[in-house]
C-alpha cells in the first residue's frame, strides 16, 4: 500500500501543478479552488515562498506540518486528520434508486452554500473544476453532494461529501460516495479521502464501505496576517 506521505504536496507538484501557484518548495491551489497550502518538506516549511501568492487575510488548510508558526502567520486551528484509501473488493454495486445528477457551473452557489453549512472541508467557487461532482436535489434545493478534488497519478481523492442536516438518515453521503468511487475505479484510479481523526462516525462509515486508514497527519488552519 502507498504510504501517502505528503500526499497533498505530491498532488500539487505533480498531476495538479497547473492548478497551483508558488515556488519549488511551497505551493497553494489557485484562488477559488480550495484554500490549501503544502510544502516539499513539512519539517522545514518555506513560508517565505508563499508571500507573493497568499494575500493578508487569506485562510489556508495545511497538513503534515506541526512546527513553529512563523511571523506573519496566525494559527487558527490545530487538529489531526486521517488519509484513507480504498481497499474494497470490487466496485460498489450500482444504486438505481439514487437520483443523483451531475453538478455544473450553475450549481456552484448552492454547492458553496451547502459546504458552508456542513463544513466538509476547504471548498471554493472553483472546487467543481477539480473533477466530477454529483448531487441530490429536493425540488430546486441541493441537499447532498460528493465529488473529486486532489489527484496524484492514479490516486484520486473523494471529497466534498456532505448532506443537509434535515436530510440525514437517508444514506445519501454513503450512496454518493459509492457513486464517485465506482466511477474512479472504472477509470482505473484508486480512491482515497481525508477525514478528521475525531469524526468516528464518518471513519466507521468509510471503513464499512471499503476504505482503510493509510496515514494520520497533523492538519492546521492558518491565516496570513502580514
Amino acid at each position: 500500500m502507498d504510504s501517502f506521505e505528503n500526499i497533498i504536496w505530491r498532488c500539487m507538484d505533480g498531476s495538479q501543478r497547473h492548478l497551483t501557484a508558488g515556488a519549488e518548495r511551497a505551493r497553494r491551489y489557485l484562488k477559488g479552488f480550495s484554500p490549501i497550502i503544502a510544502f516539499a518538506d513539512p519539517e522545514q516549511p518555506d513560508f517565505a515562498a508563499l508571500e507573493k501568492v497568499c494575500a493578508p487575510g487569506e485562510r489556508f488548510y495545511c497538513s503534515e506540518w506541526s512546527g513553529t508558526v512563523p511571523d506573519g502567520w496566525t494559527l487558527e486551528r490545530d487538529a489531526r486528520m486521517l488519509v484513507m484509501v480504498w481497499t474494497g473488493a470490487g466496485a460498489p454495486p450500482a444504486d438505481a434508486a439514487l437520483e443523483a445528477v451531475p453538478l455544473r457551473g450553475e450549481h456552484v452557489p448552492q454547492m458553496c452554500a451547502l459546504a458552508e453549512l456542513t463544513r466538509p472541508g476547504p471548498f471554493g467557487t472553483r472546487t467543481i473544476e477539480f473533477g466530477e461532482y454529483f448531487g441530490v436535489f429536493e425540488g430546486d434545493r441541493l441537499v447532498a453532494m460528493a465529488g473529486e478534488r486532489m489527484q496524484d497519478r492514479h490516486f484520486r481523492e473523494v471529497s466534498g461529501v456532505c448532506t443537509h442536516p434535515d436530510q440525514q438518515g437517508r444514506g445519501l453521503a454513503r450512496r454518493l460516495t459509492e457513486l464517485v468511487v465506482g466511477r474512479e475505479l472504472a477509470r482505473g484510479e484508486t480512491p482515497f479521502l481525508h477525514v478528521v481523526s475525531t469524526n468516528a462516525k464518518a471513519i466507521g462509515l468509510y471503513e464499512r464501505m471499503g476504505f482503510a486508514i493509510a496515514r494520520e497527519v497533523p492538519v492546521r488552519i492558518v491565516s496570513r496576517t502580514a
